[in-house]
């Protein structure tokens, strides 16, 4: 009967959480991979007026290797959480390969399009532009590296 009043005793508890950031992080890189990455603009100060053509990152093969990379982080990530939490720094690898990938999105570019900047005053201006949804993706990869390096050095 005494035994049955003794506390039972402590396991030591695996905290995962930068391998759960981790995941996060990895399913937001693949939502940017969606959103509008850069785009050509056209305004003019004589219509009060402007027109754009949005290009949204999957539409170019470096956006598609961005999303593929996100789904490793989350996969990594989900390992990470389901069983050892150092398997989250696994990431480290897509997470890297986004960051080069969405940086040369932008110094290589797609085509002419990305090349185009005209400036005529008030009458037109055409410029290529770089949308919310390239910056989103490259702090998103950062954030990958970031909390995947965590996840292997500290212990949460």
């Amino acid at each position: 009967m005494a035994d049955d009043l003794q506390p039972a005793p402590v396991r030591p508890r695996t905290r995962r959480g930068y391998a759960l950031a981790v995941s996060v992080a990895g399913a937001l890189l693949v939502c940017c991979a969606i959103l509008p990455w850069a785009g050509l603009e056209a305004r003019s100060a004589l219509i009060g007026g402007g027109v754009a053509n949005d290009m949204r990152g999957i539409d170019d093969a470096f956006g598609v290797y961005t999303l593929l990379a996100g789904l490793l982080a989350l996969a990594c990530g989900l390992a990470g959480v389901l069983t050892r939490p150092r398997l989250a720094a696994l990431a480290l690898v897509p997470g890297a390969a986004a960051v080069l990938v969405v940086v040369m999105f932008v110094t290589h570019g797609s085509g002419l399009q990305d090349r185009i900047s005209i400036d005529l005053g008030e009458v037109l201006s055409i410029a290529p532009v770089i949308r919310i949804g390239w910056f989103a993706a490259l702090a998103c990869s950062v954030a990958v590296v970031v909390l995947a390096a965590l996840a292997l050095f500290r212990r949460s």
